[in-house]
């Protein structure tokens, strides 16, 4: 299955491949693996002892963002295609809202509730997967 998120028939070149539904573009817009490599860095930053954690996490998340909008960019092109830019855009806040959902170096800042973090998860997802990126 390709990573990349088709809206047209005439997209899925593919014999039986069909365009993405709803929920398809959830799982294609949400970097699980960037999210799964996120909470891995996190937790060996914790458990780092006598650490600067919190630069250690920002530098870690800004790392995060440039790394999910290089990966997405490499894992939907397609030959004769224009870059998903729609797609790594949304990626990349969806990489954002999870580690605000998640905490991560957001914590540090006086305004932070997890609460916050997990209605924005909620509607975040909930509202990216009614986008059709427009690139053909």
């Amino acid at each position: 299955m390709s990573r990349r998120i088709l809206t047209k028939q005439l997209e899925s070149i593919v014999p039986g491949t069909q365009i993405d539904t709803y929920f398809d573009k959830v799982i294609k817009y949400i970097p699980a693996d960037i999210v799964g490599a996120w909470v891995t860095v996190t937790g060996l930053i914790k458990s780092g002892g006598d650490v600067p954690t919190t630069m250690l996490l920002w530098i870690a998340f800004i790392l995060g963002i440039v790394l999910t909008a290089v990966w997405t960019v490499k894992q939907t092109s397609v030959k004769n295609k224009p870059p998903a830019i729609t797609q790594t855009v949304v990626s990349t806040g969806a990489f954002i809202v999870w580690v605000f959902a998640l905490g991560g170096p957001f914590v540090t800042l006086g305004f932070y509730r997890p609460l916050y973090g997990s209605l924005l998860l909620i509607l975040y997802t909930l509202i990216v997967a009614l986008i059709d990126p427009p690139e053909d």
